[in-house]
């Protein structure tokens, strides 16, 4: 039975293939060392890479998925992980339009206290849409006021 770090490696292995490198220690030394901005990584410690022997932190591996032009998730786990995290992203592309990506940029670029504030509307709309007979929204009486948890 193979273990997660032999999955991995071959993974990285046919990413390599398939971004046209050779998957040889001395290609993915050099390769990787020009783009990883922290402490190189060694000859040795790259072969151990590819024979399943270890697996890279998550720093690593970021910067080996942007070489490869693959996932991060897709190297660590496979393509099912790389899959439901596509139909997620399709789903979120599909839901969301324009002024809702509006919408997020600002509160993105609210200070926290007023991040906070907003996700507890929110929150507050979406518990009464959840709560209200036939799941539609339910007007609210000017002035009443809903305490939510946080």
């Amino acid at each position: 039975m193979e273990t997660a770090n032999q999955k991995f490696a071959k993974r990285l292995r046919a990413s390599m293939e398939k971004a046209g490198y050779e998957p040889k220690p001395a290609v993915l030394e050099r390769e990787f060392n020009l783009r990883y901005w922290g402490k190189p990584m060694t000859l040795h410690g790259v072969r151990r890479w590819l024979l399943g022997e270890s697996m890279p932190k998550q720093d690593k591996l970021e910067t080996l998925a942007e070489w490869l032009i693959v996932t991060p998730q897709h190297l660590r786990f496979g393509e099912e992980i790389g899959k439901r995290i596509d139909k997620r992203k399709a789903r979120w592309e599909e839901a969301i339009g324009y002024r809702e990506r509006e919408a997020f940029e600002a509160f993105i670029n609210l200070p926290a206290p007023q991040r906070k504030i907003v996700k507890e509307v929110i929150f507050a709309f979406s518990q009464i849409a959840a709560n209200a007979p036939d799941k539609g929204a339910t007007p609210v009486k000017s002035g009443t006021r809903r305490r939510t948890r946080s």
